[in-house]
């Protein structure tokens, strides 16, 4: 393939990227609307819908490249946006001056979720550890997974409807935003048909990121791990940051954080996705060690990121938390110990 058709494939994956930003932040805020109108607090919000609608062209863009063969970038996608979204939350953290993102945005719903999470990222870890096994083409851990996020998301509401444990409040806690602000011009069914017109555009983008993916991993010898696990996984998580920064600036600080967790947790249905996909047996069993370093990786961040939710530092290094600084380091060494 010649620097031309190169040319034309990076500048197709960059602006699939683009629209998926775009769109992305347009998709929320009729999500965010509609979630308003059934009474769910900002995190539950964040987690069910903003968190899924968000992740729809990443899911989009797993499932196309797994039907094509390719279990590894496949997982990495899923893996490394996870990965992406957890530093983009430390990111995030530093648009919020007043005190520590994890300690202002202090809820019972985040810190289930976050555990959650952890327990999902556990599951592909536990089948890869697995003998070799498949129901259909499909390892069975792939359905336990899909039944244990729809058991977390019942679990979920109800730790917003009936709280066990709150937050000790402080000065620099920031309450909940219950503030029910309509969209101008909008009812419930234009507010349907928006929200699903946002989230084709966002599906068909992360397609293409998919097929350009597969292309520029053929062109430039970089492993379908590296360009899953960097490149289109922080293409597709970019409505996550932009979204969050919003958030954060807007003083949504719960849903912000919810926002990064929920997406994560909806992300690690990727792998399950994925698995149902890949017609070539278990996806589990053709992943290379990249996509297990990715994994452990999300477990450690996201572990630490548990930590700093139940710690909350006011202030740290750089005015954010403790967390988000090791959480920045993590990445970062983690991505330099792949790419060495």
């Amino acid at each position: 393939m010649n620097d031309q058709n190169l040319t034309v494939i990076i500048f197709i994956f960059l602006l699939a990227a683009g629209i998926i930003a775009y769109f992305g932040v347009l998709m929320t805020k009729v999500a965010r609307q509609l979630a308003h109108d059934t009474g769910m607090g900002e995190a539950v919000m964040g987690a069910v819908f903003v968190g899924a609608s968000t992740s729809l062209s990443g899911i989009t863009a797993s499932i196309t490249v797994a039907y094509q063969g390719h279990a590894q970038l496949a997982v990495s996608n899923s893996l490394g946006g996870i990965a992406a979204q957890t530093l983009f939350l430390a990111v995030a953290d530093m648009f919020y001056r007043k005190a520590n993102l994890e300690h202002a945005a202090a809820s019972a719903e985040n810190l289930m979720m976050t555990a959650i999470l952890i327990v999902l990222l556990a599951i592909p870890l536990t089948a890869i550890a697995m003998p070799e096994m498949a129901i259909a083409n499909v390892h069975p851990a792939s359905f336990i997974a899909i039944i244990a996020y729809v058991l977390s998301v019942r679990i979920l509401t109800r730790t917003h409807k009936m709280p066990m444990w709150f937050p000790k409040s402080t000065l620099d806690t920031h309450p909940e935003n219950n503030h029910k602000a309509k969209l101008i011009g909008s009812n419930k069914s234009g507010l349907w048909i928006r929200f699903v017109f946002y989230s084709i555009v966002v599906g068909f983008s992360g397609w293409l990121l998919g097929k350009t993916g597969i292309k520029i991993a053929s062109t430039t010898g970089l492993s379908e791990g590296i360009v899953g696990g960097v490149f289109t996984a922080i293409s597709t998580s970019l409505p996550e940051l932009v979204i969050a920064i919003t958030a954060v600036r807007m003083k949504a600080l719960t849903l912000a954080v919810g926002d990064i967790i929920g997406g994560n947790t909806f992300d690690t249905l990727f792998i399950s996705a994925s698995d149902i996909a890949y017609r070539q047996g278990s996806i589990y069993k053709d992943i290379s060690d990249n996509e297990i370093f990715w994994l452990a990786m999300t477990i450690l961040m996201t572990g630490v990121l548990l930590m700093g939710l139940l710690h909350r530092q006011r202030h740290g290094i750089a005015n954010i938390g403790w967390e988000s600084f090791l959480v920045i380091l993590l990445y970062f060494s983690g991505l330099g110990i792949l790419l060495y």
